[in-house]
């Protein structure tokens, strides 16, 4: 169910923003950014209020993303799960596009139905001694209730509209937005209690090990020393102590043909 192919998701992410890929081979991705992209991913407000200012149009940055660790020699910005660069594009999609509602292109020549899907993109982090993050799309028809792993790939093969077509209506759905959300929460917590959870093992020991430490190194037990064990343990805890979160990266309703749920998932 987890997006694996980080380099496909990176494509889709940027040709959805009308970049141009210059070039994406073995896991090296050249990218030429717009105005808009450069100014949500570069960080150069300065020199976006300069050119403004002297009314030029600007030159937008390349972009080159590594998601092959192999590729040690290249230079760019390496891609990997928790890597700050992708936690920026993640953060970019939640703040400016989180949900979004579009029609499946359809000519039609005579009344057709369009059933209503809930896609939610989400993110599982794993927080510990190491941090670690998956991410899923999830579908769910919110009429017949069929649910669909890896629905962004789905979405990739049927052409979408944000208005909807001549001669087609939508079925309203049957499965209320929060009860369909709660559906697919159900299925990742049951991913997650069915996960091996060593880190969360390794986490412990290493918070009792920190905490061992901190107090082997504090001798006196005055009440300024017992406040500073205090303060550092609890500082540890919160280093170490393992937790997960899901988190909601973006999402919307998808309307689509009937014949959508019996595709291949």
């Amino acid at each position: 169910m987890a997006i694996s192919n980080l380099n496909i998701f990176l494509q889709d992410y940027f040709t959805a923003h009308h970049c141009n890929i210059l070039s994406n081979e073995n896991g090296v991705m050249n990218i030429q950014l717009t105005e808009d992209m450069d100014r949500a991913l570069m960080n150069r407000p300065f020199y976006w209020h300069y050119i403004k200012k002297m009314g030029h149009p600007g030159d937008p940055m390349k972009l080159t993303l590594i998601t092959n660790p192999e590729k040690k020699d290249e230079k760019g910005d390496r891609i990997h799960f928790g890597s700050p660069r992708l936690q920026q594009i993640l953060n970019h999609l939640k703040e400016n596009e989180k949900y979004t509602k579009l029609f499946q292109s359809i000519h039609a020549t005579k009344n057709t139905a369009l059933h209503p899907w809930l896609v939610m993109n989400i993110k599982i982090s794993y927080i510990g001694k190491q941090k670690k993050d998956e991410i899923f799309s999830l579908g769910l028809n919110l009429v017949n209730g069929v649910m669909k792993a890896n629905m962004m790939e789905q979405l990739k093969k049927i052409d979408l509209q944000s208005a909807i077509s001549d001669y087609c209506y939508t079925i309203s759905p049957l499965i209320k937005v929060q009860s369909g959300f709660n559906r697919m929460k159900a299925v990742l917590d049951d991913y997650i209690h069915n996960q091996e959870h060593q880190w969360a093992t390794d986490s412990l020991h290493e918070l009792e090990k920190e905490v061992e430490l901190l107090k082997h190194f504090y001798h006196g037990k005055t009440d300024q020393e017992e406040k500073q064990i205090q303060k550092e343990i609890d500082e540890i805890s919160e280093r170490y102590s393992p937790k997960i979160t899901v988190s909601v990266i973006n999402g919307g309703l998808f309307y689509l043909i009937p014949s959508f749920s019996n595709a291949d998932a």
